[in-house]
């Protein structure tokens, strides 16, 4: 197998593994396709596709709550047209500031020391959450208000800096608005499927003139190993979340960013910090 393949399988297996845990997706991609060398203009319009994989993963997983929710939305059922809302709510604020930011952001910040920094900044978090008292307030994603959707939506939003972890400032955001392990977690989920569909639209139409049909062999390898992985991860963290909390994932964070941090500076590792 040609080496790019390897790289597609590699980034596509990262892409599908971190998308959803609160360890940052984006953050994984930039230093694993920095290692690979796989981060110019190419690399980066495939990351797009294997995200999208990791989309239809999740969306496969609760196919079932897509359609009862659709079919609410045809019945006119306000328990469905509430969650519609609450998506829609809290969808929002990270979509208007990367519109309005987005660019600048990954021009400025997008370089794996970045990444390390608010990959150990992100876990600090993560421990404080988890240390301080946890009162539930919202068990399930259907007892969600507007107010409590909106509150995660702004928390999301800072997953606009790389490392930061989308999925990281919507669940540890919920748990800090009163939400449930599984309640934040299902809710992240539910919100990935309009923030990264429509992220993924976007940049597909930005970088159109990229599009190659000699790269379909690459991509449909990152696509099948990004579902796959997605799938699986979705899967084992519904189960982990039964019986665990998320610490594990910010001491995992901090040693991510430390290795970083340290192979950068002795010089081991020559990591590029350019746009």
């Amino acid at each position: 197998m040609d080496l790019i393949y390897w790289k597609a399988l590699i980034l596509g297996i990262v892409e599908g593994l971190t998308e959803f845990l609160p360890i940052s997706s984006t953050g994984h991609l930039i230093v694993v396709g920095n290692l690979l060398n796989f981060n110019d203009e190419r690399g980066k319009l495939f990351e797009i596709v294997i995200q999208s994989a990791a989309i239809m993963a999740v969306m496969w997983e609760y196919r079932a709550k897509i359609a009862s929710v659709l079919g609410g939305l045809q019945r006119r059922e306000a328990a469905a047209q509430r969650f519609a809302f609450n998506i829609m709510i809290a969808f929002l604020p990270l979509a208007i500031l990367g519109l309005l930011f987005g660019k600048h952001i990954k021009a400025a910040l997008f370089n794996p020391i970045t990444v390390a920094v608010t990959s150990i900044v992100g876990a600090l978090f993560i421990l404080w959450a988890e240390k301080r008292q946890h009162t539930v307030s919202v068990e399930s994603v259907d007892d969600l208000s507007w107010r409590d959707a909106l509150k995660v939506g702004c928390a999301q939003a800072l997953a606009l800096i790389p490392g930061t972890s989308r999925s990281g400032a919507t669940i540890i955001g919920g748990l800090f608005f009163g939400l449930s392990r599984r309640a934040a977690t299902e809710f992240t989920f539910f919100l990935a499927m309009p923030t990264l569909i429509a992220a993924t639209i976007y940049e597909l139409y930005k970088e159109r003139a990229l599009l190659s049909l000699d790269d379909l062999g690459m991509w449909a390898v990152g696509f099948i190993a990004s579902f796959i992985s997605a799938f699986l991860c979705v899967r084992w963290l519904l189960r982990y979340i039964s019986s665990h909390d998320f610490t594990v994932f910010a001491w995992y964070r901090i040693a991510f960013g430390l290795i970083v941090l340290i192979t950068y500076y002795t010089g081991l590792v020559s990591w590029s910090v350019g746009a």
